[in-house]
């Protein structure tokens, strides 16, 4: 069995090598490549087969856990996973191999190691959110509950702090679990191109909200996103460029009256007029027209 300061290199170095393969933990992965890690020379797989949680033999808590891919047609696939508090939960295992996995779960909580989460997005294909840290057993509900930081103290009702805490939660989920798996669908359905200049660079991507998902309209779901380089990201955000219902580009009228540099004349003025460039392959991930219009009339107002 690994020391305990091996276990801790080898979890740092598991999610360098991450990292390094999913934009910083903004791309998704394959089931194969995540079994392709490699410590101290020997392959160490991140991924069971047909198993949740992930406890290598040589480790003494466990290392990834997983979310299994939601099929298509649910709005938000990971809404089950979070608490009142705004931190997510993770289900214990309940058949009768469950021991050794909750065990390597409860070792992972007691020694405050980081572990990986795997959650899925399409099938064999896993966003990955990590460090995550097991901060507390829930028995009665047959669940762990998960931060983003091992120090996270969860503060009792009545703590002047807990409002405070749970806005912090919240937020960290928003940013690190829901924006990220949002983002993994909307560059799946697009295949991880701008639908508006069909530019193919993933770090230069975004995946953009046609409603933000602050509103009663914003769904966190492929619908109601749009895959968008950051300039045309920015311009769609900035109310210079809007999307019409029937998926014509149209942009605002004293910037097309503006003299500037190329970038202005050929990369946004020369899109007026022209229709969407990329679309998803599948008619229920493309942009819903009733969210585009809502939108729209936001920029014909502007």
């Amino acid at each position: 069995m690994l020391s305990l300061e091996d276990e801790t290199r080898l979890r740092a170095e598991a999610m360098a090598w991450l990292a390094a393969r999913t934009n910083d933990g903004r791309d998704a992965i394959t089931r194969q490549e995540l079994t392709q890690f490699q410590f101290d020379g020997e392959r160490l797989t991140l991924i069971d087969t047909g198993r949740g949680i992930r406890k290598p033999a040589s480790c003494r808590a466990a290392l990834t856990i997983m979310t299994v891919h939601t099929p298509q047609g649910r709005e938000r696939p990971y809404e089950d996973v979070l608490g009142a508090d705004g931190l997510p939960r993770y289900k214990m295992r309940g058949d009768a191999k469950s021991d050794a996995d909750n065990r390597g779960l409860r070792a992972a909580m007691e020694l405050g190691l980081p572990v990986i989460w795997l959650v899925g997005v399409a099938p064999g294909l896993f966003q990955t959110v990590f460090p995550v840290f097991l901060i507390g057993e829930e028995p009665a509900l047959h669940q762990f509950v998960l931060a983003y930081d091992k120090d996270h103290v969860r503060q009792e009702p009545d703590s002047p702090l807990e409002e405070v805490m749970r806005r912090w939660a919240v937020r960290e989920t928003e940013t690190r679990l829901h924006q990220r798996v949002f983002r993994s669908m909307v560059m799946l359905a697009y295949h991880t191109t701008c639908a508006v200049c069909s530019l193919r660079h993933s770090p230069l991507l975004d995946a953009a909200h046609i409603v933000e998902d602050r509103h009663e309209l914003g769904v966190a779901a492929v619908q109601n996103g749009l895959s968008l380089c950051k300039i045309h990201h920015a311009a769609y955000d900035a109310g210079i460029l809007g999307i019409s219902p029937e998926l014509n580009i149209h942009i605002r009228a004293d910037i097309l009256d503006e003299i500037d540099g190329p970038l202005l004349e050929h990369g946004i003025k020369g899109l007026h007029g022209q229709r969407v460039a990329v679309l998803p392959e599948r008619r229920g991930d493309r942009p819903d027209p009733a969210l585009l219009d809502w939108r729209y009339q936001r920029f014909l107002s502007a």
